[in-house]
């Protein structure tokens, strides 16, 4: 009787089986070639399925390399889609100025409310308070026109599912948080935000 391995169905799937078939042998040296060829055969099948299970089991970044570093959007009108964890990564690049998030969508009123007032107080801040929106349940045509409408400096990501506001702990929008520079909240406003109370904010943190 002989054993025979099947690997055409894959490494991790080989199938082992007897079989009234004598293999042909001329002495025992022959036959003793045989066995350490299917045993390499049977070694390589397993080291092969635990390669493979490895690559399923590890994450995505770790098969490229080290993960890309989270950086702010190039232009206002980027709209980048971002996770709470990538989110998160961007928030904490920031430390070291204060910052002002503010969670809209181009289809909500109160977000059309505040937005001249948030353009206007960006404006004054620029280069001492870095703004960053989040654009939430929306579709990116109307939210970069949104933008483009009331001329905000500032970028903003593309949240269309409102993971990032549930995992900042928010409901509804608008939704405006200010930072410190150690990246501690010091201010939140639910509802279109009031252009004066967020300009004390600013203040408040930059300690003037």
């Amino acid at each position: 009787m002989g054993i025979f391995a099947d690997y055409s169905i894959g490494p991790d799937s080989a199938r082992i089986w007897a079989t009234n078939r004598s293999p042909v042998v001329d002495n025992g040296e022959e036959m003793s070639t045989a066995r350490r060829r299917w045993a390499t055969a049977l070694a390589l099948a397993t080291t092969g399925a635990i390669l493979l299970a490895a690559c399923a089991d590890a994450p995505p970044s770790s098969l490229g390399g080290r993960p890309a570093a989270t950086a702010l959007p190039k232009s206002p009108t980027a709209l980048p889609r971002f996770s709470p964890a990538q989110f998160r990564q961007l928030l904490a690049s920031l430390k070291g100025k204060p910052v002002v998030v503010n969670i809209w969508a181009s289809w909500c009123g109160p977000c059309t409310a505040e937005a001249p007032g948030l353009a206007r107080v960006a404006k004054d801040f620029q280069g001492k308070v870095q703004f960053l929106g989040v654009d939430i349940l929306d579709h990116l045509p109307p939210a970069r026109s949104f933008i483009r409408k009331y001329g905000w400096p500032y970028p903003s990501v593309f949240d269309p599912t409102g993971a990032i506001r549930d995992d900042l702990g928010f409901v509804g929008q608008p939704i405006t948080i200010v930072y410190d520079a150690s990246g501690q909240q010091a201010f939140s406003w639910s509802g279109a935000v009031d252009e004066e109370a967020l300009r004390t904010a600013l203040e408040d943190v930059l300690g003037t």
